[in-house]
């Protein structure tokens, strides 16, 4: 059996890192993301990234820390508010993006997990997200070519992990994550905690451990908010 707990994040992320992979990180906004793993890669100090990713952080969190210090070339997501820099790299010029909406991006990253390199959606058909990508009709209606999405390494967060690499995300963290962890030729998890193989019930495994080949125990566990709106209670 190959081991696949490592001590920490850097020895999990060692060998994996290169100037200009493709990163692919989980969460969405601010939730399930892989805090601790991101830290590393930022710490590592690669350059010329392109990351797979719903959002991209907030200035100083998250994803948000790699393009603070301009380790990012380009970005695929969907939704990129609450990140100035990231507004700030864009408009100028330094940042490359390729804008998804939502439902396309995350078919795109199951389809590259399951070796579909294609697909065609009606979704953003004869818009500007359709631009240079080929059209077909079906039943009359207009189609567009998206090619499904593959990447270097795959960086995820769950809540619990076995010894096998077996996963379960707790709640909202249950949004890219499994997907985005199909979608590596190497997935690197960081879990919460991590139990021996036999604890967690089969029925309940959102992510088998034949994904997971590396994993760590989570040392960074902020699940900071991504904006908070509040107002007074009522008398």
């Amino acid at each position: 059996m190959v081991e696949k707990v490592y001590p920490d994040a850097a020895s999990a992320l060692e060998g994996l890192l290169f100037d200009g992979m493709t990163l692919a990180a989980g969460g969405f906004g601010l939730c399930g993301i892989p805090e601790t793993l991101i830290d590393e890669v930022c710490h590592a100090g690669v350059r010329d990234l392109t990351i797979i990713s719903n959002n991209a952080g907030v200035d100083d969190f998250g994803l948000g820390l790699l393009l603070q210090s301009r380790h990012v070339r380009k970005m695929i997501s969907s939704y990129v508010g609450e990140n100035k820099e990231f507004e700030r790299q864009y408009l100028s010029g330094e940042l490359e993006l390729e804008f998804n909406p939502q439902g396309t991006l995350a078919e795109r990253i199951r389809a590259g997990g399951a070796g579909i390199p294609a697909f065609f959606t009606q979704t953003g058909a004869r818009t500007l997200i359709s631009e240079g990508k080929e059209e077909r009709l079906f039943d009359g209606k207009p189609y567009i070519l998206e090619t499904g999405l593959r990447a270097d390494v795959a960086l995820v967060k769950a809540w619990k992990g076995d010894t096998h690499g077996n996963l379960v995300f707790r709640k909202s963290a249950r949004n890219f994550n499994p997907i985005v962890a199909t979608c590596g030729k190497m997935t690197v998890a960081e879990v919460e905690e991590i139990v021996p193989v036999g604890t967690l019930d089969p029925d309940y495994i959102h992510t088998s451990g034949i994904y997971v080949q590396r994993l760590i125990l989570a040392t960074r566990n902020e699940k900071r908010i991504e904006k908070r709106t509040t107002r007074e209670e009522a008398a």
